[in-house]
């Protein structure tokens, strides 16, 4: 049995309940869009895992244990034996519930210092690009959600924009521009009323995709009156674990 007397730990925070987390690691739709096309993972003990990066280079290894929403375990090792023959060394994922996060703890035991040492930049790498998988499968509707933003601004019902604002916002949404400062969903849609009144027929719409990363998706967006170009700028919006919308910060750029 292989000695393992070194480790490398890596912990990174993902905005997802830890039962989400645990599909995109258990999952072989996900776990070849993680580590590249022909990657697989069978989440059941002695299940194989296969791992084909980019560039040809593949890892092969077999499941320990699974605890599903909590823990999987597997050996990781190269078929060609270099540099870390199969069987060779050990990946242990934790994830612990933070609030409506999910701390991800990475514990990988080698048997050597130098490979553990080859393997720190990659992980950190790697979890990144994890990360980033579950952000943007779980918010891949952010221009949507942008779109329901401007129409709730734009609703001359003061019942509907109401339901509206729920359904896409959390109760403490914060809304902040060069006209606006303001916390929590009665406060933004006492804004509304209020910019209807002052400011009727403007309506905002955006333009071009949304564009996305680790929760946040910056949103141009154009300001007209009667079809008439009034104004153009760029929203950041913050969603949540739950795709709600939690802050808006707009930037006005004419």
């Amino acid at each position: 049995m292989t000695d393992f007397t070194h480790r490398l730990d890596r912990i990174v925070t993902i905005d997802a309940r830890p039962d989400v987390v645990f599909g995109f690691l258990s999952k072989t739709e996900y776990w070849a869009r993680w580590w590249g096309q022909g990657s697989t993972i069978d989440p059941t003990p002695g299940g194989a895992v296969r791992i084909r990066h980019p560039n040809g280079i593949e890892v092969h290894g077999e499941v320990i244990e699974v605890k599903p929403g909590a823990f999987l375990s597997f050996t990781y090792g190269n078929p060609t034996g270099t540099p870390i023959p199969l069987g060779g060394s050990r990946v242990e994922i934790r994830l612990d519930a933070i609030g409506r996060s999910t701390r991800l703890h990475l514990t990988h035991h080698f048997a050597d210092v130098a490979s553990r040492d080859e393997h720190v930049q990659g992980w950190r790498f790697q979890l990144s690009l994890f990360s980033n998988l579950v952000a943007d499968t779980l918010h891949a509707d952010a221009g949507e959600k942008a779109d329901a933003w401007f129409a709730v601004w734009a609703n001359p019902d003061e019942a509907a924009r109401t339901r509206q604002l729920r359904e896409i916002a959390a109760p403490d949404v914060r809304f902040r521009d060069r006209y606006s400062t303001l916390d929590g969903a009665d406060d933004v849609l006492a804004h509304i009323t209020a910019a209807q009144r002052f400011m009727p027929g403007v309506r905002l719409s955006r333009e071009g995709a949304a564009r996305h990363c680790q929760g946040l998706a910056l949103v141009d967006w154009t300001a007209a009156v009667n079809d008439q170009p009034r104004g153009r700028g760029t929203n950041c919006f913050a969603f949540d674990a739950d795709g709600r919308i939690v802050a808006v910060t707009g930037f006005w750029s004419m």
